[in-house]
Formats: C-alpha cells, sequence, structure tokens
C-alpha cells in the first residue's frame, strides 16, 4: 500500500522552521526555493531532499516534545512509510520524482526548539535510528505535489 504527503517544505531564506508550499520542484542540486545557510551540512547532490516521517513527529509529540511539521527542516513529510525499513539506498518513489537515501540527517542546535529541553539528538540515528531523517539524491527530477502518493523500494 502506497503512502503519502502530509507535507513539502521549502525555507527562501533558509533556517527553521521551514514554511509549507503545496509543490515542491526537485532537481538534483536541491528543492527550488529552499536555501540552506549551511552549504557544508546541507544540500548539494548528495543531500539534495530531507525526508521525514509524520509518525514519528507524532510519537515525539505524544513524548512532550513541542515538534511540528516543517520545524526540523525537511522537506518532504509522509506517513505510512514503514520509517524503520529506511536506510541508506531506499528509494522513494513519487509519481515524477525518484529519490534515493544517500545518508542519515544528524540533527544540530538550529532545531533545539522543536524538542523539550533543547533535546534534538532525539532524532539522531546514532541514539534513535527509527527517528532519524534522511537525505536523498534525486534519481529522477520533477515536481512532487502534495496528493502524490509515494512508494519505497
Amino acid at each position: 500500500m502506497p503512502g503519502s504527503i502530509v507535507g513539502l517544505f521549502a525555507a527562501p531564506k533558509g533556517g527553521v522552521p521551514k514554511p509549507m508550499v503545496q509543490l515542491l520542484q526537485v532537481t538534483t542540486e536541491g528543492c527550488v526555493g529552499d536555501y540552506q545557510r549551511d552549504e557544508k551540512h546541507h544540500g548539494g547532490p548528495l543531500k539534495a531532499v530531507c525526508l521525514f516521517s509524520d509518525e514519528v513527529i507524532s510519537q515525539l509529540q505524544d513524548e512532550g516534545h513541542p515538534i511540528f511539521p516543517g520545524s526540523v527542516g525537511e522537506n518532504v513529510l509522509v506517513k505510512d512509510v514503514d520509517w524503520s525499513s529506511v536506510g541508506i539506498g531506499t528509494q522513494f518513489c513519487f509519481n515524477e520524482v525518484i529519490l534515493e537515501v544517500t545518508s542519515d540527517a544528524p540533527p544540530c542546535k538550529t532545531i533545539r526548539e522543536s524538542f523539550t529541553n533543547g533535546k534534538f539528538k532525539s532524532i539522531s540515528v546514532k541514539f534513535a535510528p527509527q527517528f532519524s531523517r534522511w537525505y536523498a539524491r534525486v534519481i529522477k527530477e520533477g515536481s512532487i505535489r502534495m496528493d502524490d502518493a509515494v512508494e519505497i523500494s
């Protein structure tokens, strides 16, 4: 059963939270209209898109964290995807776009406001791999829309 998109996010001035957009134009260099302040750690061909799970956000909220969609810098927020099976090499297939996970997206202090007591390592692959955000490269460019389905392989 395919998953779905809960939110698409791009920050034209950089930073977090990223505002929601209805369409995300994706190129091999990243998401059009999503500025990266720190190009050493974010963006570029191997970190073109940041992916995250709505179910993970819900679990973190249930634990009392003030996290919300877009607050930790994700570009694509999905639901009904088996997040525990996502890892390096996983492909996300949308209607037009194909992404391939290249690495985890290590959390940093810029997202600390999304966590109780600033515990942003709650989404670190080292401490909670099932809660990690993931970076992906673009295999096939195009647009991702809110009504797109998503399948992983």
